[in-house]
């Protein structure tokens, strides 16, 4: 699966082009916003992206989650040609493209959901929603419905309704003829009933080779959504919040509980194996140059997020230090950019990146901790021969690591450089090493 060996660069389009927060109809002064995202193309590559995960970009309410038509681009943005001309972009450049699946909800806007408000007992499609005739909602329809985490902008759908599965694939199978997407991410996956997942999970099979189910989930099992009848991949909160806590707090024990409780060799560990989606932020949490309290520790926390196993991904602007708090609401973290910017940072993730695409232990190799300290951490990572010692060091002085290397030397897969384990190991202040051995 091209998942495994990924690195997703995630943008959410509404805010990122500016788009106007509510969709009051087309923008004759701005029409084709969506073909700002051509002028990105170079830099997603140069970052070392291989795929760019789109948040919800078809027509919608207001914030994209509560979609009116999924056949039509979003009017703030441009047109289907328009988002066509950038998708056949991103493909000539090498890169996959995975699409927002909302398919738990739609917005009051959603067609069908305005046929059954002018038409009631009569629509054909009062069975689409899990509704009742005998009461009532805020906005005075005359019947209740039920909606997403009690937000009444958010109409719930009825998936296990034989009309709406069907007219969800062929929404799928439209995507993938006009624009020619490699897979999808599927909002609030934890809450989709698992007999359509597995039946979605059946179709794209069938519908294109590699195609790709990532689901967002937050608590619980995550392998009750993520197995051969669900989805490839699912979020991995478990870690996000691993890693800036452990940061933070200085003790990188937190983090390297979780790696091995998810992914180590005992027989209890969770996910080994497996290709979770790991960040360090998204549209939905603070900026990580935010949420941190010493920036100096932005270096070593990627490093972290291209060291340890999963599919790592880069939201748009966090790689050059954008700030964003959540507590300021959702555009704080969603905010519009011209172009994009090219920093320290920025050439840091790009070596992350090339370093993690040439080797197979950092991609897909075994995970074993070797040294864990309240502001260090070393991690062994391997796949056959190939064996990566992953080293962090979130303290601004210099801290010199005794440990059992079982090699004499290595190469830093960031840099080039030579290290000798002899004597021990110095990691300088802030830094990273992905120490391949001999």
């Amino acid at each position: 699966m091209w998942f495994d060996d990924a690195v997703i660069y995630q943008i959410y389009p509404l805010g990122l082009c500016g788009a106007p927060l509510k969709n009051e109809g087309p923008d004759p002064e701005h029409p084709h916003r969506i073909l700002r995202l051509l002028d990105w193309v170079e830099h997603i590559k140069n970052l070392g992206a291989t795929c760019v995960l789109f948040n919800p970009l078809f027509e919608s309410d207001a914030h994209g989650y509560d979609t009116r038509d999924y056949t039509r681009v979003d009017c703030r943005l441009g047109s289907n040609e328009d988002f066509k001309q950038v998708c056949d972009a991103l493909h000539a450049a090498g890169l996959k493209v995975m699409l927002d699946g909302v398919f738990n909800h739609v917005g009051r806007g959603f067609w069908a959901f305005q046929d059954v408000k002018a038409n009631r007992h009569a629509s054909r499609y009062k069975d689409w929603f899990h509704l009742s005739f005998d009461g009532n909602n805020q906005y005075g329809d005359g019947f209740w419905y039920d909606c997403w985490e009690g937000c009444t902008d958010l109409v719930r759908l009825n998936l296990q309704n034989p009309e709406v599965k069907n007219y969800l694939f062929d929404v799928v199978r439209g995507w993938v003829k006009e624009f020619d997407i490699d897979g999808l991410r599927l909002d609030v996956a934890y809450c989709l009933d698992l007999g359509f997942l597995s039946e979605l999970r059946a179709f794209t099979e069938g519908l294109k080779p590699g195609f790709a189910l990532m689901g967002e989930t937050l608590h619980g099992d995550y392998n009750r959504w993520m197995n051969d009848h669900a989805c490839h991949s699912v979020t991995n909160y478990e870690c996000y919040k691993g890693l800036y806590s452990s940061f933070n707090t200085g003790n990188m024990h937190e983090i390297a509980y979780s790696l091995n409780r998810q992914f180590g060799s005992e027989p209890w560990c969770l996910y080994t194996g497996k290709h979770l989606l790991n960040f360090v932020d998204n549209h939905d949490v603070t900026r990580i140059a935010t949420i941190l309290t010493d920036k100096n520790c932005l270096k070593p926390i990627y490093g972290l997020l291209f060291g340890m196993p999963g599919t790592p991904a880069v939201y748009y602007g966090s790689e050059w230090g954008v700030q964003g708090d959540k507590k300021d609401g959702d555009p704080a973290l969603r905010p519009a950019f011209e172009q994009p910017e090219e920093n320290d940072l920025t050439t840091w993730i790009s070596d992350l990146a090339a370093a993690r695409s040439a080797s197979p232990a950092l991609r897909s190799g075994s995970y074993r901790n070797v040294m864990v300290q309240p502001k260090q951490l070393i991690f062994e990572r391997r796949c056959g021969e190939d064996r990566v010692l992953v080293a962090i060091n979130a303290d601004g002085s210099t801290y010199h690591a005794d440990f059992n290397a079982e090699a004499g030397r290595a190469v830093d897969l960031i840099t080039g450089d030579v290290h000798d384990f002899g004597g021990g190991s110095d990691l300088p202040p802030y830094s990273c090493m992905f120490w391949k051995t001999e």
